[in-house]
């Protein structure tokens, strides 16, 4: 195994770790609720009324941060993703996540950083189970496919 040293950030991945984690208190202390964005998305399925601003804003902000650090940040320092998938095996990640998310009630976002810090049991054997399928997944596609 090695490491790709140029795309290995560090300071970047704690810095957005720390913001998440700001974040996620934030809202839980201030809002009574649990930042796990298919819940939140989920919830804009089927909406309740007084409900749907926090909910649209927030998926908005999801949406939107990333153009905004790709304007501040500095020349050459924001570089393209690379997807080493075609659209199609994209596409069907995407749905089985979602089927996941339904399965698991939540996602990484609610049970691995809000679960987790709230200890609950529940969200960690779903974090636990969230790391075994990837490391389950990474390991047949690279190793017996």
């Amino acid at each position: 195994m090695t490491i790709d040293w140029a795309h290995f950030t560090p300071w970047a991945s704690l810095a957005g770790g720390v913001l998440l984690g700001v974040a996620s208190a934030l809202f839980i202390l201030l809002n009574g609720r649990v930042l796990g964005i298919s819940g939140i998305l989920g919830g804009l399925m089927k909406p309740q009324a007084g409900d749907v601003g926090w909910r649209a804003a927030v998926v908005a902000g999801l949406l939107v941060s990333p153009l905004v650090y790709g304007w501040l940040a500095p020349p050459g320092f924001v570089t393209a993703p690379r997807i080493d998938a075609g659209t199609g095996l994209v596409v069907l990640a995407g749905v089985l996540v979602g089927i996941g998310t339904r399965y698991g009630s939540g996602c990484t976002s609610g049970h691995g950083v809000c679960g987790l810090s709230r200890l609950s049991p529940r969200s960690l054997v779903a974090t636990l189970a969230f790391m075994a399928a990837g490391f389950a997944t990474v390991f047949v596609i690279r190793h017996l496919i």
